[in-house]
């Protein structure tokens, strides 16, 4: 074997933001059933005096768990952990990117089938202010994917708004453990590269007519369609599309 050969199975090095190694320790306190549902955290700066770390990397940490659904803000109680099925299910499924292809498929379907429902759903439920906020989400994708952007975290709120609006707290919990993951997977491997984030965008703007339309098998439809790229990828071969 060549010098060439052997560096061949060098693996890129990934730097780590201060803040995924809090969340990473706070996930793990949380798994590990040491916090609770209803635990409170202790305030940022206490926080920021324990890591060693300043404010601004625990405020970013806070904000991405609460964004994953894993933490809540309550107003005069400061920041808790989420409910028991977030919990539960975030000590059960780890990081997507250490599945195998095999095990990919299956969540890729679970995906599919959560949030074909939720949309349904939403499409049947959704009431005036709901539909706001979905609206409000949708056009904050379409303001990044305008101007180059991927829009992932907006893509993913999005469809957090919609499970929102079908007002099933369980489905939600579901979909908040799977679907991040899974959007950033893609993100990582570039797979909605190619404009696929334009036709994106053309699709939720579908998804989204038929939800206010409360017309629910077309909500259905749309959005098994939007997913379809997505549930016939396959992370073993390069070059694939999905979103």
């Amino acid at each position: 074997m060549s010098s060439i050969d052997v560096f061949e199975s060098l693996e890129q090095i990934k730097m780590e933001r201060p803040s995924d190694k809090i969340i990473e320790q706070i996930k793990g306190l949380i798994s590990s059933g040491q916090l609770k549902p209803g635990d409170r955290l202790p305030s940022e700066r206490k926080l920021s005096e324990k890591f060693g770390l300043g404010r601004g990397y625990v405020r970013e940490a806070l904000q991405k768990l609460e964004f994953y659904g894993i933490l809540r803000t309550l107003p005069q109680s400061g920041t808790v952990v989420a409910g028991l099925g977030v919990t539960a299910l975030e000590g059960l499924i780890n990081d997507v990117l250490q599945l195998n292809n095999s095990d990919f498929h299956s969540m890729v379907e679970t995906r599919v089938m959560l949030e074909i429902n939720a949309t349904k759903l939403a499409a049947q439920r959704a009431n005036p202010e709901s539909i706001s906020k979905i609206e409000e989400a949708l056009e904050a994708f379409r303001t990044k994917v305008e101007a180059g952007d991927q829009g992932v975290e907006e893509d993913l709120m999005f469809h957090l708004k919609i499970a929102e609006a079908g007002e099933n707290a369980v489905l939600k919990s579901l979909l908040l453990i799977i679907v991040p993951d899974l959007i950033n997977y893609t993100k990582n491997l570039n797979i909605c590269g190619d404009g696929r984030s334009l036709k994106s965008l053309e699709e939720h703007d579908i998804i989204f007519k038929y939800i206010k339309e409360k017309n629910s098998e077309a909500a259905g439809q749309a959005m098994r369609l939007h997913l379809n790229d997505v549930l016939t990828y396959d992370p073993g071969l390069t070059g694939s599309n999905g979103h």
